[in-house]
């Protein structure tokens, strides 16, 4: 799984406020209204998935391309809000972004007693140690952000290790969500790193 979101030159200070001000009436909303409906089918799509990696050990190759498009649009979304990039974010899984892009190859085979192990006692092997780490990493990410906005409110730029840290977190998370949707076999790493 690859997740990138490009650091910008430079970025703009009116779309920083504008988004901070407002961001939740023109990005958060409408984006949300359509995730509800959008999410319902997704929902529906992984728990037949799930069957069908139980009996075929393969995830249906339309259903996991759409399930990629919809965390990508998710990413689009989170990176919009957390000022990470200026673009405004497309809607659905089928929108595209410059700057924000989630990869992840499918996987020809899935193992089933990994989807059960995941189904079972994922939330003790996975979500414990993935979700105290991803929990105190969170923190130091939200005071970055927090710094950052005043950084590019009176500078115009973003510190490359600060975003670099933030899309660590997101990438980290995303893997931990793959995993966790039986998109992959391959345990998530501690780390954000590419």
């Amino acid at each position: 799984m690859k997740l990138t979101i490009k650091h910008q030159d430079t970025y703009s200070r009116g779309q920083l406020l504008l988004r901070s001000f407002f961001g939740v009436l023109y990005i958060l909303i409408p984006h949300a209204f359509c995730f509800f409906f959008v999410g319902i089918w997704a929902a529906i799509l992984m728990f037949l998935a799930w069957w069908v990696i139980l009996f075929t050990a393969k995830f249906p190759r339309n259903w996991y391309e759409f399930m990629v498009g919809f965390y990508n649009w998710q990413a689009r979304v989170n990176a919009s809000l957390w000022n990470l990039v200026d673009d405004y974010p497309a809607f659905f899984p089928s929108g595209t972004s410059e700057a924000v892009k989630l990869e992840a190859p499918y996987p020809e085979t899935l193992s089933r007693g990994l989807l059960l192990l995941r189904t079972f006692f994922g939330w003790l092997y996975v979500g414990l140690p993935h979700g105290i780490c991803l929990w105190i990493r969170s923190i130091g990410s939200a005071i970055l952000m927090f710094l950052a906005w005043w950084v590019v409110l009176f500078t115009g730029k973003y510190p490359e290790n600060w975003h670099a840290f933030i899309v660590g977190t997101m990438r980290w998370s995303m893997r931990v969500t793959l995993y966790m949707a039986n998109m992959t076999d391959e345990y998530p790493p501690f780390s954000g790193k590419e």
